[in-house]
């Protein structure tokens, strides 16, 4: 049985609308809980990319996205690693490209990735009765630009946290994509 539907009443747009203005994000502060700093994965669809692709097209997938690192996935989906900005922008590339006698077209994402084996996660139960400070330290603690969030018993990565977005969150300016440089900025900025 097919449901009928009735059409709703529309009117002429008027002279002069304009497109509405998305509300801005809330500022984070270092007692605001976690889950506000966390890019959740169950709602905002992860940037994935498969081992054959080129960092040249990684890169340009990134800037296209504006984010910074991409998930390396198999045929079945399965994380085998992450891949950076900082990871394609920095001086790995070059010492990979003389290693292997390379021109930068011809590397891979496989090439210059984290391995899954190397990443470390939160789980998601820890992560619901924190706060930014907590993660902010476990950044800090872990001298890593992200830290991912598990649930399932690690075995699906449900969110993601960022330095950079928790920076800007916070209401520091961050014009540089460094570790150090990014917790700097956060420290001299919350010391206010």
């Amino acid at each position: 049985m097919t449901r009928e539907y009735s059409s709703l009443p529309h009117r002429p747009l008027p002279a002069g609308a304009q497109v509405a203005t998305p509300v801005p994000t809330a500022r984070l502060t270092l007692e605001s809980p976690a889950l506000e700093a966390m890019t959740d994965l169950r709602k905002v669809p992860a940037s994935a990319v498969s081992t054959d692709r080129t960092i040249e097209d990684c890169n340009a997938f990134m800037k296209a996205r504006a984010i910074r690192l991409l998930f390396v996935e198999d045929a079945q989906r399965r994380v085998l690693g992450v891949v950076t900005a900082t990871d394609l922008l920095g001086e790995k590339p070059v010492r990979f490209m003389q290693e292997r006698a390379l021109r930068r077209h011809e590397i891979l994402a496989s090439d210059l990735m984290t391995p899954a084996s190397s990443l470390e996660a939160l789980d998601l139960q820890a992560v619901a009765s924190a706060q930014v400070g907590h993660i902010v330290a476990t950044l800090k603690a872990a001298g890593r630009q992200h830290t991912f969030v598990t649930e399932e018993g690690g075995r699906r990565i449900c969110g993601l946290f960022s330095a950079t977005h928790i920076a800007r969150r916070l209401g520091v300016d961050v014009s540089t994509h460094e570790v150090a440089t990014s917790f700097a900025q956060i420290e001299a900025a919350l010391a206010r």
